[in-house]
């Protein structure tokens, strides 16, 4: 097995680790306004610079979304319900 050669002092550890900073990640905004990473399509996009995407599985989501906006048929009857009988 194999033992470290030599000890790793504090000044090599703080050379070693001045490359870990950080950098601010480079933002844009698209045409509809929507703030997101360079070179990759907004959350919520449908199309990438000029290319329509394929987001999988949109279709029913888009669906479910116009569902919940449209009336129910049923809401026009009154919601009392009658207790059934049963014969016990």
């Amino acid at each position: 097995m194999g033992l470290p050669g030599h000890r790793r002092t504090s000044s090599h550890k703080r050379r070693r680790a001045s490359h870990f900073a950080l950098t601010k990640p480079a933002l844009t905004t698209d045409k509809a306004g929507r703030t997101h990473l360079m070179h990759r399509a907004a959350k919520g996009a449908t199309e990438w610079n000029g290319v329509k995407i394929h987001v999988k599985g949109i279709d029913r989501k888009v669906e479910k979304a116009l569902a919940k906006t449209r009336p129910h048929e049923h809401e026009s009857h009154d919601h009392t319900h009658e207790e059934k009988t049963g014969s016990q």
